[in-house]
């Protein structure tokens, strides 16, 4: 993912030997703490009844650009080992895509050349990588006084109410600050789960203290680059800021958000634009959803092709699967948000020193 001053690139396959992330354009002086790290990767493995049964230790080994606990300025890479492989029935599929899943397209895109163990470059094991690079993000972040959290907004047919920021933030619940709404959720995907089947789902991400004047117009905006950054996380089908598709069915004085003055500070009576307009930020909290689409791996019978027999055919997979990705996809979300956050902010901030 790159941006116009930090960039993180990702690398490994989900059954080959690491995955890992090199991040270029972070400044000197981050802090880091490697236990915050790893508490942000265990984050990733969402709710164990509703996860994969694969079991990684998940431990980042730092290789470079971080230097007695601070970034240095110079690139840095991050690796994490891959030990809980099992890729005997890939070999035994790889011929016969599953449906859902990036197999046909992949192997089109690399002539047959491509890793089809667990889904290769293309599965979800990848976001490791990704929840690094926003780990680095956030921290920078954080010494402007910017926060970040994403909740579970919805799983299949439970959605959450409306709750406010301050909810979310202070909420003892990882994954949802509406108790009732959450046991709801679970029910959902315990049912999805107990039926061999998957459920989808909405992650809400709300960052505070957001400055006003990060991005600008055209390849500037910086919805534009959230939404193209949020749909590089797989699975991830929609992306909506604020009101999102509802301004469908507004007029514009119930869509408008009336400007007002609190404490010296010009703000927004409401939020509807979820602190973006024109592609630039308000000051007004940044609110933005990602619909996930339900796991494709399911253990109910489908029909798929075979590639060597060039003839239709059905598949009932074997294996480890998630019945529901949406709880393991909330530090994704974050992750990524947090990097074009950053990326912006860097940007704004290369301004503030020349413009008088």
């Amino acid at each position: 993912m790159k941006g116009r001053l930090l960039s993180f690139t990702l690398f490994g396959e989900s059954h080959g030997m690491a995955v890992g992330v090199l991040i270029e354009g972070l400044p000197p002086g981050i802090e880091v703490n490697v236990e915050e790290l790893r508490g942000e990767l265990q984050r990733r493995k969402g709710i164990p009844r509703f996860s994969t049964k694969r079991r990684e230790d998940d431990e980042p080994v730092i290789l470079s650009g971080v230097f007695n606990g601070f970034t240095t300025g110079t690139p840095v890479a991050v690796m994490v080992w891959n030990g809980d492989v099992d890729s005997s029935y890939y070999e035994e599929i790889w011929h016969t895509p599953r449906p859902g899943h990036a197999d046909y397209p992949a192997g089109i895109k690399y002539f047959g050349y491509n890793d089809y163990r667990g889904g290769g470059h293309f599965s979800g094991r990848l976001t490791v990588g990704a929840v690094i690079a926003g780990y680095f993000a956030k921290k920078l972040l954080e010494r402007e006084g910017i926060h970040l959290r994403a909740y579970i907004k919805r799983i299949g047919r439970v959605e959450c109410p409306e709750v406010t920021p301050e909810a979310v933030f202070s909420s003892e619940n990882p994954y949802c600050p509406h108790a009732e709404s959450f046991e709801m959720m679970v029910e959902e995907m315990e049912r999805a789960r107990a039926e061999g089947d998957s459920v989808g789902g909405v992650v809400e991400a709300i960052a505070l203290n957001v400055p006003p004047g990060l991005g600008g117009p055209w390849d500037e905006d910086i919805e534009a680059d959230i939404a193209s950054a949020l749909f590089r996380i797989p699975a991830v089908k929609g992306v909506e800021f604020g009101l999102g598709l509802g301004f469908a069915e507004k007029r514009g004085s119930e869509a408008n958000d009336p400007f007002v003055i609190r404490n010296g500070k010009i703000l927004t009576e409401t939020n509807n634009h979820g602190g973006v307009l024109g592609g630039i930020t308000t000051g007004m909290p940044l609110v933005v959803r990602a619909a996930f689409k339900p796991t494709p791996s399911i253990y109910l019978p489908q029909r798929t092709v075979d590639l060597a027999k060039m003839e239709e055919t059905g598949l009932r997979l074997r294996g480890r699967f998630d019945s529901c990705i949406v709880p393991k996809a909330l530090p994704v979300v974050e992750a990524v948000v947090a990097f074009v956050l950053a990326d912006h902010l860097l940007r704004r901030k290369a301004w503030e020193g020349v413009v008088m």
